[in-house]
C-alpha cells in the first residue's frame, strides 16, 4: 500500500521551513500531497490560491513524489479523498504546539482513521513564518534567505506591488 501524506498549509509564502519540511517528508513518504487552503476567514492573503501553487510547485520541482492540490473544507474530508491516512504539520516554536495539538485531537474525533506526525524544520528556520516573512518585506529587510531561491524574485516583486497600493 502506498503511503501517502498530506501536508496542509496556507503558505503565503512558502518558506525554506516549509520546504524544510517537505524534502525531509519526501524521504519517508511515497508520495506527499501539499495541500493549499484556498480560504481562511483569519488570513488576508498576499497569494492567491492558485498563485501558491504554482510558487510550491516551482520550489520542489527537483522532488518526484509531490503533488500540490488546492482545498477547502475539512482538512480531515480532503485527506480521506486522497487516501491518505497521515498528516504531517510544522512545529516551529512552542506556541505552535498547543493550537496544532487542538487541531490533531479534533481531527482525531472527526475521524480516528487519520493521525497526525508534527515535524520540527532545521532550528535555522524555527523563528519565521510567512507572516513575519511578509511583514520584514514589507519594511524592506532582507528575506533572502528564508524563500526558496526558485522563487524568491516573484514573492519579493509581489511585496513590492502590495507596498506601492
Amino acid at each position: 500500500m502506498k503511503k501517502i501524506v498530506i501536508y496542509p498549509g496556507s503558505f503565503d509564502p512558502l518558506t525554506n521551513g516549509h520546504l524544510d519540511i517537505i524534502e525531509r517528508s519526501a524521504k519517508i513518504f511515497d508520495e506527499i500531497i501539499i495541500a493549499v487552503v484556498k480560504k481562511n476567514s483569519k488570513k488576508k492573503f498576499l497569494f492567491s490560491a492558485i498563485e501558491r501553487k504554482k510558487l510550491i510547485e516551482k520550489s520542489v520541482v527537483n522532488l518526484g513524489n509531490i503533488k500540490v492540490k488546492i482545498f477547502t473544507g475539512l482538512l480531515i474530508d480532503f485527506a480521506i479523498k486522497q487516501d491518505s491516512y497521515t498528516i504531517i504539520r510544522g512545529l516551529r516554536v512552542l506556541s505552535d504546539f498547543e493550537y496544532e495539538f487542538r487541531m490533531a485531537l479534533m481531527n482525531r474525533k472527526l475521524n480516528d482513521n487519520v493521525s497526525t506526525i508534527f515535524m520540527m524544520p532545521n532550528e535555522k528556520y524555527t523563528h519565521i513564518g510567512s507572516s513575519l516573512i511578509k511583514e520584514v518585506g514589507m519594511l524592506d529587510g532582507k528575506i533572502d534567505d528564508y524563500i526558496p531561491i526558485q522563487i524568491l524574485s516573484e514573492v519579493k516583486d509581489k511585496i513590492n506591488d502590495e507596498k506601492n497600493k
